[in-house]
């Protein structure tokens, strides 16, 4: 199905289907599964059944193809889309010309299947993990056992006896390619599911430290308080999606209006009444990054919205309050891995 809306703001939209989000306007952060992202411009968005996303400002407008199919997802190709491993799933938009040609279009085949295939395709051209084809789909392979086995918890021994032959090679391989160990990922698939049943569900803390594998309900709170900074009941009691905080649209508004002009923190501190030390701790409570990150995200993303257009690159260092423009080109390479004219380049 195929859907184009206005999410409300700080609304959970739970994934109840294999999804593509296509964001094509707004502003600030997005969250999901407790995570915060501020880079999903220019990229397609992908999500598992069982996920959810919620939108951190109201002037966001998205694409939303939810996948009915389910013998889509036995291709062993389309599940690197979705069973995310360290971040959040996408591929890069501008980039996958199919994809463009695709979302472009006013007729879209009836099962969704065409993007699906193109952005698979796009995805292993990208290679986040610098494998082959061969040492994806063992790594993947190893995911899918990660989300059979995260409620049991398994010694290395066990889990290479389920992996199956080269158990201990294909943990090294995982190590290697992905930067976590399977039994650390396990650990992580455990504490983001037992964060939802607390948030989302009505059942005892009690009851969840039994359903994920904990015989002591006592070591599963030290365990859950160790690992989110919080107890389960805190937890529970601060995840409160239908409260109204008007903080984060305030704060996505001044940085849309001022971040030409204004990169200090005590500007917006003022702007919110607040002190710089209030507004730095609840932007790194809620969001998990600094208010300068925020700032200089900002930037970035209007630098490259102009670098979509024709503008000289000496008159957005202009807009963007720059005093030279090779003080800007230093900054947008810094922040964004390759100059202003080699990311205008990229876009031809």
């Amino acid at each position: 199905m195929i859907s184009k809306l206005s999410p409300e703001l700080n609304k959970v939209i739970f994934i109840n289907k294999n999804t593509m989000v296509h964001i094509l306007e707004g502003s600030g952060g997005i969250e999901v599964d407790f995570k915060s992202y501020h880079d999903w411009q220019d990229k397609l968005i992908f999500l598992e059944k069982g996920q959810y996303i919620k939108f951190l400002s109201e002037d966001f407008f998205i694409r939303k193809i939810e996948f009915d199919s389910e013998d889509t997802f036995h291709n062993k190709d389309v599940r690197v889309l979705f069973k995310h491993l360290v971040a959040l799933g996408y591929i890069d938009f501008n980039q996958c010309e199919e994809c463009q040609k695709y979302l472009n279009s006013s007729v879209f085949s009836p099962d969704n299947r065409d993007i699906i295939d193109v952005s698979s395709e796009q995805w292993f051209w990208q290679n986040p993990f610098d494998a082959s084809k061969e040492e994806y789909h063992l790594i993947f392979d190893i995911k899918d056992v990660i989300d059979e086995q995260f409620k049991n918890h398994l010694t290395n021994e066990e889990i290479s006896k389920i992996i199956g032959s080269r158990g201990y090679e294909s943990q090294a391989l995982f190590k290697n390619k992905v930067g976590l160990t399977i039994k650390s990922l396990m650990g992580e698939k455990r504490l983001l599911e037992s964060q939802k049943e607390v948030a989302f569900s009505n059942k005892s803390i009690k009851e969840i430290a039994y359903e994920f594998g904990f015989k002591d309900p006592a070591y599963f709170n030290r365990v859950f308080t160790k690992l989110s900074g919080q107890s389960p009941h805190k937890f529970r009691g601060s995840v409160n999606f239908k409260v109204e905080d008007d903080f984060l649209p305030e704060l996505y508004h001044l940085l849309k209006e001022f971040h030409h002009e204004q990169r200090a923190t005590d500007f917006y501190a003022k702007k919110m009444n607040l002190s710089v030390k209030a507004l730095s701790a609840k932007v790194k409570e809620k969001l998990n990054i600094t208010i300068g990150q925020l700032i200089r995200q900002e930037i970035i993303r209007t630098a490259k919205a102009f670098l979509h257009s024709d503008m000289p690159i000496t008159i957005i260092a202009d807009e963007l309050g720059f005093e030279e423009p090779n003080h800007f080109s230093a900054f947008f390479k810094h922040y964004a891995a390759m100059s202003p004219s080699v990311y205008r380049a990229q876009l031809n």
